[in-house]
């Protein structure tokens, strides 16, 4: 009985279908005109003529795993077809970088490779599940190509979530971590936090609170059920915020720009929020008049 598919990809049957690939001997080479036609045709590329995928989500390549890699090829081959798609000039790597880089490394001419009509998008796509489907990438790499194709490609986060096979809300939930402080994003980066760290974090709002935390996570090795039992301890101390006297919250100076910024004029707060005054303030004759002629149009609204 076949085994059950795997959930990651299952938007790419749209794209390969339902192919199968035989390899041929190492050192072969296409033959035919009607092979060099065909989809799933195993053609004998330059190596010279493939260039990196500019869409490829992995941001760095661990250079041992290279080296031991290129030396599997050097003893046999390349077993796995890379896939290519064509360029302005040669071709350019879909899916298979490790294995071109390796390739390179072992004093390859050609490697074997199958080419295949992608628009940018599709091509993006299989990129970020081909490091998915094999655990390569870290949290941010993710991330970035997530909100890539969801900006440059208008491909809804729902969408998105479908092709690749994970839930919407962890597509949404790994854009997310773009905008934690830039010590978090680097411990992501590195590994030494996960995408559960991160979610336990976004309960923290405070930035200099979060990066602290997540240092302490880090060093510890915490799992993500102490991070989020860490992170909600670190809420329940937190004392409310309290104006001092002569003082504001930020929660007051965010509203008073907020409220200048959409009725046009300059709002000042003065108080906290159990009780004060908001004050609309003017520079000469006219302002002063905009504000009349604002309050106005306010009470007619409400008749």
């Amino acid at each position: 009985m076949a085994g059950k598919k795997p959930a990651l990809g299952r938007g790419l049957e749209s794209l390969f279908g339902d192919m199968e690939i035989s390899v041929p001997a190492i050192g072969s080479t296409a033959s035919g005109k009607k092979d060099q036609d065909s989809e799933n045709a195993i053609l004998y590329v330059d190596i010279d003529e493939i260039k990196p995928n500019s869409m490829q989500p992995r941001q760095s390549f661990n250079p041992e795993s290279i080296e031991d890699l290129a030396a599997s090829i050097e003893s046999y081959g390349v077993i796995q077809p890379v896939i290519l798609t064509k360029a302005a000039n040669g071709y350019e790597l879909v899916a298979g970088e490790r294995r071109w880089r390796a390739a390179r490394k072992a004093g390859l001419k050609t490697v074997p490779a199958i080419i295949r009509k992608l628009t940018n998008a599709e091509n993006a796509l299989i990129a970020i599940i081909e490091n998915m489907q094999r655990e390569d990438l870290n949290t941010i790499e993710e991330a970035a190509a997530f909100k890539a194709i969801t900006g440059k490609y208008k491909m809804t986060q729902e969408e998105l979530a479908k092709t690749i096979g994970k839930s919407r809300s962890y597509v949404a939930n790994t854009i997310r971590t773009l905008s934690l402080p830039p010590e978090i994003v680097e411990l992501l980066r590195t590994g030494k936090l996960t995408l559960g760290h991160a979610n336990a974090l976004g309960a923290v709002k405070d930035a200099g609170m979060q990066i602290r935390l997540a240092e302490k996570i880090a060093q510890n090795g915490s799992s993500v059920r102490e991070a989020e039992r860490l992170a909600g301890a670190l809420m329940k101390k937190k004392p409310k915020e309290t104006a001092r006297p002569g003082t504001k919250t930020n929660d007051i100076r965010i509203v008073e720009q907020e409220l200048t910024s959409l009725i046009g004029v300059k709002v000042v707060i003065n108080g906290d929020d159990e009780k004060g005054s908001v004050e609309l303030r003017y520079s000469d004759r006219e302002g002063l008049e905009e504000i009349i002629d604002l309050l106005r149009k306010a009470g007619l609204k409400e008749k």
